[in-house]
């Protein structure tokens, strides 16, 4: 587990997909150990519920042209510490979270600040799906179909001021709700920031489903952000806050472990985590003997992306 004072990550609770699936079978039993009879009932809500789909979702020119993971795959192996430390808990510790109602609140240096309603976000926006591959730090990876809008775009309307240099995101902090956050594993609640830049560039979204479907709880609803060039611990959960700066937001990991959690986290097979290397990485979803896949650059989109980092130090600015 990964504490303030101690932040290096067991082993143990980094789980090989190879053996996930066998893990998953005896979940109900671990967790109903510490949580009872109720948590197992959520599990089973998990594994066989059919989350609402939408109506309309386009497709976007954005998609890789890969086969994404399959849906259960995707929605039982999570990293949401606010549910905790394990891959498999999340989807059973998550599904007493309250979604509705929800605000996200958009402050800082705008002329146009506002609390606004998730469903009116929603309504407001034509949404996209758009298949991205998600890179962990861990060095594994998914390709995910999420259902989304670009960030930069719906920011433009609450006008930023150009003092505003960063957007810094905060998740929701609710103990009862949220387990995880009963222990120190973070300093709570979750932070996390972009550049303005990467802020808004067309590839940066906000999700509020996957596979055409309304986003899971363990996934990070109602609403989270996805930047696909950057490891998976950038795209905050369950937002609240938006917040737009002058000064680089503080976030958590890297308040954490600034050691291994930089600012920027752009997936780099070059720059390895100080405990294990970033060049290949597995595929959730590709059984036993899958060979591990070769990392790339900016996660594959450095003909998208790479200019926004030109003549930045790579290395140091991690």
């Amino acid at each position: 587990m990964l504490i303030k004072t101690n932040p290096g990550i067991p082993s143990s609770e980094i789980t090989d997909p190879a053996l996930f699936r066998e893990r998953r079978r005896l979940i109900r039993f671990a967790v109903g150990s510490a949580i009872g009879t109720l948590s197992a009932g959520l599990a089973t809500q998990t594994a066989h519920g059919t989350p609402k789909a939408f109506e309309s979702v386009r497709k976007s020119d954005y998609s890789l042209q890969e086969e994404p993971t399959d849906y259960e795959d995707i929605t039982q192996y999570n990293n949401f510490y606010e549910f905790g430390t394990s891959k498999e808990a999340p989807a059973v510790l998550s599904q007493g979270l309250k979604t509705r109602p929800w605000s996200v609140a958009i402050e800082g240096e705008v002329e146009k600040p506002a609390v606004v309603d998730i469903e009116e976000i929603i309504r407001s926006q034509v949404l996209e799906e758009r298949v991205y591959r998600l890179r962990c730090v861990e060095a594994w990876s998914m390709v995910v179909p999420w259902v989304g809008f670009p960030l930069g775009q719906w920011l433009k309307q609450f006008n930023p001021t150009s003092r505003a240099k960063f957007v810094e995101f905060v998740t929701l902090y609710d103990p009862d709700q949220m387990p995880g956050q009963r222990r120190a594993v973070l300093d709570w609640p979750y932070v996390e920031g972009l550049r303005i830049d990467e802020a808004m560039h067309p590839l940066t979204i906000l999700a509020v489903g996957l596979y055409d479907k309304v986003l899971p709880n363990q996934n990070g609803a109602p609403l989270r952000l996805v930047v696909p060039w950057k490891y998976g611990f950038k795209s905050i959960k369950s937002i609240v806050k938006i917040r737009l700066t002058e000064q680089m937001p503080k976030t958590a990991w890297n308040k954490s472990a600034p050691n291994e959690y930089g600012f920027y986290a752009n997936v780099n097979p070059d720059v390895d985590h100080p405990r294990w290397s970033q060049k290949r990485e597995r595929v959730i979803g590709g059984g036993l003997f899958t060979p591990k896949r070769e990392t790339e650059l900016f996660n594959g989109y450095a003909k998208q992306v790479g200019h926004l980092y030109a003549g930045m130090d790579l290395r140091k600015f991690y």
